[in-house]
């Protein structure tokens, strides 16, 4: 017999499910515990409320994200970075339609978090283990400059998703992407 998924397990996946399926404003405390088949109490004992639930939910959905990138990436040399980013951003770019409840909620767990202190915490520290991970699968190095340059990146990632969502046509795909920062890298100073 194998054993059961903790009340909390359940509480996360029928928050990823509600997240792929909703759009934010209609993902309630009901509809997750309905989904999770969850007590709705459970909510606030393991999470706190249901804000920090889907926020705690989002994080763990977009490192499943990062962790599918990836694993595509795996296959490429390390030794040829702008094939690594060329890849990246090609993932990105099919998987995006894919992932457009996540980042509606992304965008509305970024208003939440600025007047709760919790979820602001969560997105945090969310964005602070990507760093390293980012850094590692677009090999820009394990230091601080390495795990800046993945940081950067992420803004970037973060920002496009932002504007491809509220206009599909604001998305740059990879090519445009990296002339992009060609034109950038050409403007500072050697």
């Amino acid at each position: 017999m194998s054993p059961q998924r903790s009340n909390r397990q359940q509480l996360l996946d029928g928050t990823i499910r509600s997240l792929e399926l909703l759009p934010p404003d209609q993902i309630t405390a009901r509809v997750i515990a309905k989904e999770s088949g969850a007590n709705l109490a459970s909510i606030s004992y393991h999470f706190g409320s249901k804000d920090q639930l889907v926020t705690a939910a989002m994080v763990a959905t977009l490192d499943r994200w990062l962790d599918q990138i990836a694993d595509a990436l795996a296959t490429i040399d390390a030794a040829d970075p702008a094939a690594r980013f060329d890849q990246a951003a090609k993932l990105i770019t099919r998987t995006r339609t894919e992932h457009l409840g996540l980042l509606k909620t992304f965008i509305s767990s970024l208003s939440v978090a600025l007047g709760d202190d919790e979820v602001r915490a969560l997105l945090a520290d969310g964005f602070a283990r990507t760093w390293p991970l980012l850094a590692s699968v677009l090999a820009a190095g394990e230091d601080q400059a390495g795990r800046d340059a993945a940081g950067l990146v992420l803004s970037m990632f973060y920002g496009q998703m932002i504007q491809a969502t509220i206009d599909p046509a604001l998305a740059l795909d990879e090519k445009r992407m990296r002339n992009a920062l060609r034109r950038l890298q050409g403007l500072l100073p050697h």
